[in-house]
């Protein structure tokens, strides 16, 4: 059966867009890698289109400026870190497993994603003291949903007496602290062969005594 007018511009179509989406993801990788090692003022357009092997045009056809570009950045990992978050605090596990597990889970993805990993520690600076102005709407409109989720861990860890008692939003800005501390050391995350460590094992007996409730 030939193939009609309308189904072959559907299917050009339906190529342009992956091909489309293809490039912007390759545009956003890197971005993602450019302003990991050089800081978002110092990271050009055309750095970063030299790095994708793209013109400088092209990377415009996707983002309107820098700025936005480095918002989708910020904004794609997060898309993909929430929703993980959120199932594994639906889970049936205990609010002091859950917490242990939320450690084991961020510090996993960031691993997975050295780059951004980078990138966020060194947009972040100080833990948690300006995070919030290196954020788009969207992205600042998930972090706070992601930091909603672990007040709510640490209420019903309250609530079950295992978790120790302290305003919620509090607690669960100290956790993300550490987290963020742990990051900005890890091997793994920044390359460093020498210097202070600090293990996995460290971090989990760290968290129990900051957090667990003693009996």
């Amino acid at each position: 059966m030939a193939e009609t007018a309308d189904t072959a511009t559907s299917r050009r179509a339906a190529r342009r867009e992956a091909q489309s989406k293809l490039g912007r993801e390759h545009v956003l990788d890197a971005a993602e890698e450019v302003f990991s090692r050089k800081g978002f003022h110092e990271a050009t357009i055309k750095e970063i289109a030299e790095v994708a092997e793209f013109s400088v045009g092209a990377v415009y056809s996707y983002f309107e400026n820098k700025d936005d570009l480095f918002v989708k950045v910020m904004d794609r990992r997060g898309a993909e870190l929430v929703p993980l978050m959120d199932d594994l605090l639906r889970g049936p596990a205990s609010p002091t497993e859950q917490l242990h597990g939320l450690a084991d889970l961020q510090i996993e993805f960031f691993r997975t994603h050295p780059n951004f990993a980078r990138l966020f520690v060194r947009a972040t600076g100080a833990p948690l003291l300006n995070i919030k102005a290196s954020l788009g709407k969207a992205t600042r409109k998930r972090y706070d949903n992601a930091m909603k989720m672990q007040a709510d861990l640490f209420e019903r860890g309250q609530r079950s007496g295992e978790l120790v008692d302290g305003a919620p939003e509090v607690l669960a800005e100290v956790f993300s602290g550490i987290i963020l501390a742990f990051q900005s050391h890890d091997p793994a995350i920044v390359g460093r062969s020498t210097g202070p460590t600090f293990d996995l094992v460290e971090l989990h007996a760290l968290l129990a005594r900051t957090f667990v409730a003693k009996a």
